[in-house]
């Protein structure tokens, strides 16, 4: 990797890196856990500051000219700022998720986000709050949208 590449990476404002799944021998038990499906297609960061909107990769890289209905979704949101962690799917003609799609490059354009977390909104970093609280505050934004988001 080039120096210019990494220093691009890392120096990017407000960049967190995607969480990624971890496999398991089996899904843990309890109500204290929430379990989050992962799904085939791109773990993605959707940014959305003063800059514009940004969909940026798990290396920092902008995929949001490749994925243009997720930016419109992010766009209808009631909010000057966000960063919503989610994960980029393209289904097939029987609505499943198939990577092999997203991988390919086809149909793009249809392709939409799963948002999982929500890890600032307003100028506000909600990473100190309790997951069930950013939850609720994702749905409602999404809710509260007026349309492409769900």
């Amino acid at each position: 990797m080039s120096s210019f590449n990494s220093r691009r990476r890392t120096d990017r404002a407000g960049f967190i890196e995607p969480c990624l799944p971890s496999r398991a021998d089996k899904p843990p038990s309890g109500s204290i856990w929430i379990h989050e499906i992962k799904h085939d297609g791109y773990r993605l960061m959707a940014r959305r500051d003063p800059v514009g909107i940004r969909l940026l990769t798990r290396r920092g890289n902008d995929w949001a000219n490749r994925f243009p209905l997720v930016v419109e979704a992010v766009n209808h949101l009631k909010v000057r700022s966000c960063l919503i962690d989610g994960e980029v799917v393209r289904c097939d003609e029987h609505g499943l998720a198939v990577f092999d799609i997203l991988r390919r490059r086809q149909n793009e354009a249809s392709a939409f986000l799963y948002a999982f977390d929500l890890l600032e909104i307003d100028g506000t970093d909600m990473r100190r709050e309790p997951i069930e609280v950013r939850k609720a505050t994702l749905a409602t934004s999404c809710a509260r949208a007026a349309r492409g988001c769900a």
